[in-house]
């Protein structure tokens, strides 16, 4: 061929590409080691018979090298000259294929199977694909001058191959080792495309494969029941995670913005798998992280936990109403009605245009609301537990943000478990307090899990189970429960049980959903000064699982309840939680009780019957939960409990408030010398026991005996308050075989008590009260139902109530009326101690009256306390005066002279 064919030859290239060359000028062509060992291989093309290549850097194989024309810059061989007809002449030598490798003999060859032959040509594929891709690596000068048609060519083929876009080796190769992130952050990795494509397929897969022990597909069932309630919300366990995938469980607590948005659409695949027109109802699906093992303290977040995946606990105190926030919005163009957008939206600053693309003003430009993109947004603030605030301090708080379907999920009063991301945003308003840039911390909430008394037993381990079964198998567990109420306060018993009933607490009911009756046993604590009433309120707060403590002075209706107040940011009207609500299913102390004014004191009426507080204020009307035992204290009027007047009398509150109290426990600072005494040895003992340089110095003190009042041994405090919430939840007894008949004969027996003798009030109230004190009981001996022991203890227990708030003139009447149920569970040696205590009392009355003075030894005939003793079917006294009760009252008996005598 000579050079004026050339003028109209059209030349196609190796990528197909048609020039029409002049013969004036010659074309120059840049090829890469890849491009040559291309056109190497295309030898056996249609319409080309080119031989191949030996080496780039030589010319063609033949009789003579062809010298190559170098471009200025040395980068390429010249591919079209006056040479270029010898391309295409015939070398026999070359034409044939090598004998080398082939089978020759196709007569030995068995045929393949289609199997076989389909796995063969798999094989032969993935090893041309990874020759490919070894050939397709470029030296970074050669990319920089590739030119945009070639490269769109070779991105082209990547995708055919299902190569993802990108240009790092790691894009290219699979990534095996996730975790070696080659010196870069967590977030910087995750970020990445290759390594987030790798996250992305890791967690499909398993959310695909995950199974538990008995070989069920988890998240199937899981994304099943989502599917059947049309909600957003897949919970993964992070424990499951971690054992299945510990890489991806690594990367989410360092960079969970980045995580969770991965894990977002693998899962909403993974749904729409399942259930492909599923984002009809739902556009987005959301994995919830649940268990994360480490739980910070409101009190413990510092600059650590920034951007990091937290899990923290806490009581909602106050939250906002569910308000739309923009997520992907468009802007209106007021000069050109030019739609910008979409802008999307982030938590920390506001998107806006800087100019409109179509007409170039500077706005001003509208929110479109048609096409904006919207999502339920709520701030909620968590305050710390009640019971974890250390003395002294101010409970800290923080708020959350809840998004989508997180909105509405807990309200105030409830103690959440709040799994998010610890965020930071610039807060101007801090700054002009402060003086300097600082930031406000939020948690964008993940997880929300409302703990009730449930998570408590969670904590139990196996072997507290098995020691709270072993200790209910207890014959005197009863009684030593109510020994083990605040060991280091002597004596009260009737205080003890009462508390012990309270903790414990009965069953509430709600027939056909319509009427609550409650289940908490409220107490009231009167008497004198210096009769340990705020002890037993600062010990039933250590022991309860929840308590929150205040006082009558500092608080008031709202702190109580709960109370509207305007947000200082937003200027909307929240609403902020009280004692009560914070308390709920759980316990409310409040001391000094009869310090409060009585308009705060008649706003907790509907909290300690209702156990819900109503709020109707600034256009917010709702109803709160107050579950909650309210354990009171207060001090009679004057000061001193006077024995002669009827409690109302002796109290300044209203009858509609005493009887919401299902026991009255009325606290007397009587002189008795030998109890005084014993009282003291008990208070010095227990100062010598826990002075704190016993401690320190390691001084075994185990030899020095505290004597309180009760014989049996108590329980430890640590088992004992396991017991407690062990007994709560786990323990319903039911009333089946409750004796009806007495309580309905005590009822109206104290009724007609009560109208006769002008003391506090006897209403339907206290016949629930009763039965809830006997459900207690059974709790407490771990029993389903109730027996008959129960109902007798707890009719004793109203009836000590009762009888202590009557005159001192009614009171031994009284006794005397109810003595068989006052009776029940008590030692005759009790009885016995008791009845001749009084025999004593007269004795000294009389001495007193007629003489003026008092004996040191005080004489009883022993046939008085016989008398006695037989009017409660006690006819051997034997074993009582050889009881270490009788002697450590110092009493002694005389059988000569036949007189009991008492030493003082």
């Amino acid at each position: 061929m000579g050079g004026d064919t050339l003028q109209s030859l059209p030349t196609t290239d190796n990528y197909g590409y048609i020039f029409r060359m002049d013969s004036s000028e010659s074309f120059h062509m840049a090829t890469s080691p890849s491009r040559a060992s291309r056109r190497g291989d295309m030898t056996s093309s249609p319409g080309r018979d080119l031989p191949p290549f030996e080496d780039e850097s030589e010319g063609l194989l033949g009789d003579e090298p062809v010298p190559v024309e170098e471009e200025e810059d040395g980068d390429g061989e010249e591919l079209i000259g006056d040479g270029m007809e010898r391309d295409y002449r015939a070398i026999p030598a070359l034409d044939q294929y090598e004998a080398e490798g082939m089978d020759l003999n196709d007569e030995d060859l068995s045929e393949l199977s289609p199997g076989a032959r389909a796995a063969a040509e798999d094989a032969m594929r993935r090893r041309d694909s990874v020759r490919l891709r070894r050939e397709l690596l470029y030296d970074s000068e050669d990319e920089d001058d590739e030119r945009p048609v070639t490269r769109r060519r070779r991105l082209a083929e990547r995708a055919a191959e299902g190569i993802a876009d990108g240009e790092e080796e790691e894009m290219i190769e699979s990534i095996e080792n996730l975790e070696d992130m080659k010196g870069h952050t967590v977030r910087e990795w995750v970020s990445m495309a290759a390594p987030r494509l790798e996250i992305y397929n890791r967690f499909k897969n398993f959310l695909r494969t995950h199974v538990d022990e008995n070989g069920h597909n988890v998240f199937k069932e899981k994304i099943s029941d989502m599917c059947k309630e049309n909600k957003e919300s897949l919970v993964v366990n992070y424990e499951d995670l971690a054992a299945r995938e510990h890489v991806l469980a690594y990367f989410l607590p360092e960079a969970p913005t980045e995580m969770l948005k991965i894990f977002d659409e693998a899962g909403k695949e993974v749904v729409l798998a399942m259930y492909p027109k599923y984002d009809r109802i739902a556009h987005e699906i959301h994995v919830r992280i649940c268990n994360l093992p480490l739980v910070e303290e409101i009190r413990s977040l510092r600059q650590l936990h920034l951007n990091q995946l937290i899990r923290t606990s806490g009581v909602v105190s106050s939250c906002t109403s569910v308000l739309p926030q923009l997520g992907m919005v468009k802007y209106n163009c007021n000069k050109c009605n030019f739609v910008l957008g979409p802008f999307f939206q982030s938590q920390n600053q506001e998107v806006k245009p800087g100019s409109c693309p179509e007409c170039q003003s500077l706005g001003p430009f509208e929110i479109n609301m048609e096409q904006t993109v919207y999502q339920n947004y709520q701030r909620i603030t968590i305050q710390e537990s009640p019971g974890k605030v250390a003395a002294g301090r101010l409970p800290r708080s923080k708020d959350a943000i809840l998004l989508a379907d997180l909105v509405d999920s807990c309200k105030p009063g409830d103690e959440i478990e709040l799994t998010g991301i610890y965020h930071n945003n610039y807060d101007g308003s801090l700054n002009m307090a402060n003086g300097f840039p600082v930031f406000a911390t939020v948690i964008l909430a993940n997880h929300i899990t409302c703990r009730d008394m449930g998570v408590a037993v969670a904590e139990l381990t196996d072997e507290d189970v098995k020691a709270i079964v072993t200790l209910s198998k207890d014959e005197c567990i009863g009684e030593r429960v109510f020994a083990s109420m605040a060991p280091s306060i002597y004596g009260h018993e009737d205080i003890k049980r009462a508390l012990a009933l309270a903790l414990f607490g009965g069953e509430p009911k709600n027939p056909g959903g319509k009427h609550k009756v409650r289940g908490d046993i409220n107490v009231l604590l009167c008497g004198d000064p210096g009769t340990a009433k705020s002890q037993f309120l600062k010990y039933v707060e250590k022991v309860s699982s929840r308590a929150v403590f205040t006082t009558g002075q500092g608080a008031s209706a709202v702190g109580l309840t709960a109370y509207v107040q305007r947000h200082p940011i937003s200027r909307e009207w929240t609403l902020e939680a009280g004692a009560l609500v914070l308390a709920d299913r759980g316990v409310c102390l409040i001391d000094e009780f009869d310090k409060m004014n009585d308009a705060d004191r008649t706003s907790i009426h509907e909290a300690m019957e209702q156990q819900s507080i109503s709020i109707s204020k600034a256009g917010i009307v709702t109803s709160l939960q107050a579950r909650c035992t309210v354990i009171a204290a207060s001090n009679p009027i004057g000061g001193r409990y006077d024995p002669s007047l009827t409690f109302s009398e002796n109290v300044d509150l209203t009858e509609p408030i005493v009887s919401r109290f299902d026991v009255l426990c009325i606290v007397r600072d009587t002189v008795d010398p030998v109890q005084d005494e014993m009282l003291a040895r008990f208070v010095v003992s227990s100062h010598i026991k826990h002075h704190p340089s016993n401690k320190e110095a390691g001084v075994a003190l185990e030899e020095v005996v505290l004597h309180n009042t009760s014989d049996v041994p108590p329980i430890p405090q640590a088992l004992l308050r396991k017991y407690i919430i062990y007994a709560k939840e786990r323990i319903h007894p039911k009333l089946n075989q409750m004796d009806q008949d007495k309580v309905a004969r005590i009822y109206s027996d104290l009724r007609k008590e009560s109208m006769a003798t002008g003391s506090i009030p006897i209403t339907v109230r206290h016949i629930e009260s009763m039965i809830r004190m006997a459900e207690a009981h059974a709790k407490m001996h771990l029993r389903d139902y109730v027996l008959e022991d129960d109902v007798n203890m707890a009719i004793r227990v109203m009836l000590e109530s009762f009888i202590d708030t009557q005159k001192f003139s009614v009171m031994r009447s009284m006794r005397k009326t109810f003595s068989r149920y006052l009776a029940f569970r008590r030692d005759n040696n009790e009885l016995l101690l008791f009845v001749l205590k009084q025999l004593v009392a007269e004795q000294v009355t009389y001495q007193r009256n007629r003489y003026g003075v008092q004996n040191d030894t005080i004489e009883v005939a022993e046939k008085d306390l016989h008398d006695k003793a037989r009017q409660i079917n006690i006819h051997n006294l034997t074993s009582f005066y050889d009881s270490d009760l009788f002697r450590s009252n110092k009493f002694s008996h005389d059988g000569k002279k036949k007189l009991i005598l008492q030493q003082f």
